[in-house]
Order: structure tokens, then C-alpha cells, then sequence
């Protein structure tokens, strides 16, 4: 799990697939909380809520475990909408090497 960039991302939609592809991660802020959209091994995709943590100190999870880009970008996770419907309303953040 990467740290969140102070600084927003500037893509479009049609550019979020690639990035995730390239970068693996990707925060989303939308609707006063914060996503983390990441993969699980390269074969899996999940959102994570930034909220919660688990026992590990991990992110706890908010959706299924779906196996490709495509499918996670409309899996609703929030109030029955997905990442393609929550796009015009969210801002993404890189997901950063911690220091």
C-alpha cells in the first residue's frame, strides 16, 4: 500500500485503465472519504476503504475481488455506484512509495 500524493492527478477516464495498468494503484477521493483502487498481485482487482484498517493495518476492503480492469471499473462498491460512475465526481491522487 503505497501514501497518498498531495498532489491530484490529472486523467480522464479513458486514461484511468492505462494508469492503473502501468501504476497498480490509484486513491480516489469522492463524496468526503477516501478509495484506494489497487491490485492484488497483478490478477485481481479491489477498491479499499482508507478508513478502516484491518488487523495487519491494511486497508479493509469495500468490494469483491474481480479479475479484470474492465469489470472493476463497474463494480458498484459505494451506495450502488462503481468507479465509472463516481468518476465525474472524484479526484484521484497517485499512490506513492513510502519514504
Amino acid at each position: 500500500m503505497g501514501v497518498k500524493s498531495t498532489e491530484s492527478l490529472e486523467i480522464s477516464y479513458d486514461e484511468l485503465p492505462t494508469y492503473l495498468h502501468a501504476h497498480h494503484s490509484v486513491y480516489m477521493d469522492v463524496d468526503g472519504a477516501t478509495y484506494y483502487l489497487t491490485d492484488v498481485n497483478d490478477r485481481y482487482w479491489r477498491v479499499q476503504n482508507t478508513a478502516e484498517l484491518n488487523e495487519k493495518g491494511h486497508y479493509v476492503d469495500c468490494s469483491d475481488l474481480v479479475p479484470t480492469l474492465s469489470e472493476f471499473l463497474d463494480l458498484p462498491f459505494l451506495h450502488g455506484k462503481s468507479v465509472s460512475g463516481l468518476f465525474d465526481e472524484a479526484v484521484f491522487f497517485a499512490s506513492e512509495k513510502p519514504e
